[in-house]
């Protein structure tokens, strides 16, 4: 099977429900971004090795797929997987379970004492960036709150595991 299709040899793509549009659009933006977000995420849960953690960032790659799918559609009747309050739970009790586990710090630290928890913060910079660009997104098309509000919770998520993974805390020192 061929993976290319000429297509987009003229700077186009084709979204989820065949529409074509510039490669450089805000939705494909979007999309690509929570993509790179993915395989960044990809990179990080083969440095923790803590199994439970592991388990739980492949599920959210997964999850992550319908988001992009609902970002790469303009139709939202074509879409058929989405996003719910449940996911969002989810997350909660992630980042709940890792704060509690460091007993609910307050204090700025500078991310990525250990290779875990950088590749962690690399990718809780990368899905602010992704929820940024939804944002952008929806200052011109209709996008699923609940994307949004995942999308923003992932990076607290993805925060509460890569604090709990730094191999020594180094607190922000102001000068």
């Amino acid at each position: 099977m061929k993976i290319y299709t000429k297509t987009g040899d003229k700077g186009t793509t084709g979204l989820f429900d065949n529409k074509r549009v510039s490669k450089d659009d805000i939705r494909v933006e979007s999309y690509g971004t929570i993509d790179e977000l993915g395989s960044f995420m990809g990179l990080a849960k083969n440095y923790v090795d803590d199994k439970e953690m592991y388990g739980l960032i492949q599920e959210i790659q997964n999850k992550l797929f319908t988001v992009a799918t609902n970002l790469a559609t303009e139709d939202s009747t074509k879409v058929k997987y989405h996003i719910s309050e449940k996911d969002i739970d989810d997350l909660e009790k992630i980042i709940d379970l890792y704060m509690g586990k460091l007993n609910n710090p307050t204090n700025f630290i500078v991310p990525g004492s250990g290779k875990k928890s950088a590749y962690l913060h690399v990718s809780r910079t990368i899905c602010r960036r992704a929820e940024r660009r939804i944002i952008t997104l929806s200052n011109y098309a209709e996008v699923d709150p609940l994307v949004l509000k995942y999308v923003n919770r992932l990076s607290d998520c993805l925060y509460a595991m890569a604090r709990y993974s730094e191999e020594k805390e180094i607190n922000v020192k102001y000068t």
